[in-house]
């Protein structure tokens, strides 16, 4: 349980001016963090072996160039598209 004495003076180190409601609720969450840490702490965190995995190869595959839309195409429904690009109007 974290005292009284222990919150003032984390508040004093941390320069924090802190009145008697304050303190009494910093401490109450302070216990209540405490006491979450350590309920995870005594889980049981034991995990199965994962099985080993052979034969992996690269998942990389080799860059291919491949034909796109026409230009006309993309920019048909654009408005201010001019020259094979997207004209966008400068914001304020």
């Amino acid at each position: 349980m974290i005292s009284r004495e222990e919150v003032l003076n984390l508040a004093n180190l941390s320069k924090l001016y802190l009145d008697e409601e304050e303190i009494e609720n910093i401490r109450k969450e302070m216990d209540s963090m405490i006491n979450f840490a350590n309920e995870i702490n005594s889980l049981d965190a034991k995990c199965e072996k994962l099985p080993e995995i052979n034969n992996i190869s690269n998942a990389f595959r080799e860059d291919e160039i491949v034909e796109s839309y026409p230009q006309e195409e993309i920019l048909k429904n654009v408005d201010g598209g001019r020259e094979g690009f997207f004209y966008i109007k400068k914001s304020n």
